[in-house]
């Protein structure tokens, strides 16, 4: 089993603290594994395995307790008779009914560390925001990161970190595929990923009953990764098919595919004026791997190379945006700490033109900017702008 330490190590900062952590992220990215990590920590550190009531939500057995009444009568028989801290650990806790209004009973009525995750951004909104307001914290999961995946591999059978990236290109970095030699099958896992979202955390959501139409939002997003769209081009792409597009309808697609995690939007935003931009976002789907299963193909790599980059930016806990400068475009600006990265993205660095540097150069200020290319050749430095190479980059050996 692999083990996610910078997810576990926010887990270990986080421990005994009186906020209600919330771990998000899309399904199959790991969170149950991380949460069954942590719970064999705590006992391994002293914990009686009696004070941690743990549940799945999505294991048959716990069916009957996702009435919130049923499971809180089970807890407290559970809890009665125990001594010191305990703690609550719930997976998958919206498939319980008034989940919001128990936790944060439970939160009131014990002394306790309460632990929840969720496939849905909803979990961070409305009535739970209402009962934990500034008394919940969030941890994000995120598929496996280019170091994880490397990490996975070398315990499988050791290969060179550029043919385990085109790997990690073409499927993604979902937990169950690494250990996966079979293409078919890893299809047909990435198949049901996709499928279990598209029903369950979106269509089923947003109680939605035209899924031709947003299975084609889907691959629009996904044909367009690296190009700014708006909800006016999707909807004139989806019509000169022939097909019926409400502007409305879309928007409210993007919004749930947003929520449950496949995609995020980088909005633009005006270097030169200081300001976020309300048109024309980028959209990055959250693994490379769906995007080439559901497109039957891999497509421009230029464009995979700056999702996968968007999504480290992601891991690492930048603020990412596009950047504008004039009539220029920064790859991305990125903002942590009250600090400002800005980086370009490259397949490889043109022999004829200065374009990458030359949008950085434009940016008079003195904040780190950094061009990231897949061709090792292009390793440099170029006008006092450090090149560097995008596995290395990834892995963590050179940022």
């Amino acid at each position: 089993m692999l083990i996610r330490k910078n997810y576990l190590d926010w887990l270990l900062k986080a421990k005994d603290n009186e906020f209600v952590k919330v771990i998000t992220g899309v399904r199959r990215s790991g969170k149950s594994v991380i949460l069954e990590l942590y719970r064999k920590h705590l006992e391994n550190s002293g914990v009686f395995k009696e004070n941690i009531i743990f549940y799945n939500f999505e294991h048959p057995d716990n069916f009957r307790l996702t009435d919130e009444r049923v499971l809180y009568e089970e807890i407290q028989a559970k809890v009665k008779d125990l001594n010191g801290k305990i703690y609550f650990i719930f997976d998958e806790i919206q498939e319980v009914k008034n989940w919001q209004k128990l936790i944060n009973g439970l939160r009131v009525a014990f002394d306790s560390d309460i632990y929840i995750t969720g496939s849905n951004a909803n979990l961070l909104s409305g009535e739970l925001a209402t009962y934990l307001t500034g008394r919940y914290i969030e941890l994000q999961v995120y598929p496996l990161s280019f170091a994880e995946f490397k990490v996975f591999n070398d315990s499988l059978n050791e290969k060179n970190p550029g043919m385990l990236f085109k790997e990690y290109l073409r499927w993604g970095g979902f937990p169950a595929l690494p250990a996966i030699p079979d293409e078919k099958i890893k299809e047909d896992i990435l198949d049901g990923i996709y499928t279990s979202i598209i029903l369950k955390d979106v269509a089923a959501r947003g109680e939605i009953r035209e899924i031709s139409l947003l299975d084609r939002v889907v691959v629009y997003l996904l044909d367009t990764i690296g190009s700014t769209v708006s909800i006016k081009k999707i909807s004139d792409a989806i019509k000169a098919e022939g097909v019926k597009a409400n502007p409305t309808s879309i928007d409210k697609y993007i919004e749930l595919l947003k929520g449950s995690f496949v995609f995020y939007e980088a909005p633009r935003y005006d270097i030169r004026r200081k300001q976020r931009l309300k048109t024309l976002a980028k959209y990055y789907v959250v693994d490379t791997g769906i995007r080439n299963n559901i497109l039957g193909r891999i497509g421009n790599t230029g464009s995979q190379l700056e999702n996968i980059i968007y999504m480290e930016l992601k891991r690492r806990n930048y603020e990412v945006f596009v950047g504008k400068f004039d009539s220029a475009e920064v790859d991305f600006v990125c903002f942590k700490n009250g600090e400002v990265d800005y980086f370009q993205v490259a397949y490889q660095l043109p022999r004829d033109s200065n374009r990458e540097q030359k949008n950085l150069l434009n940016i008079a200020d003195n904040y780190k900017k950094t061009i990231i290319s897949l061709n090792r050749m292009d390793v440099g430095n170029i006008d006092g702008i450090p090149v560097v190479y995008a596995v290395d980059w990834l892995l963590g050996e050179s940022v």
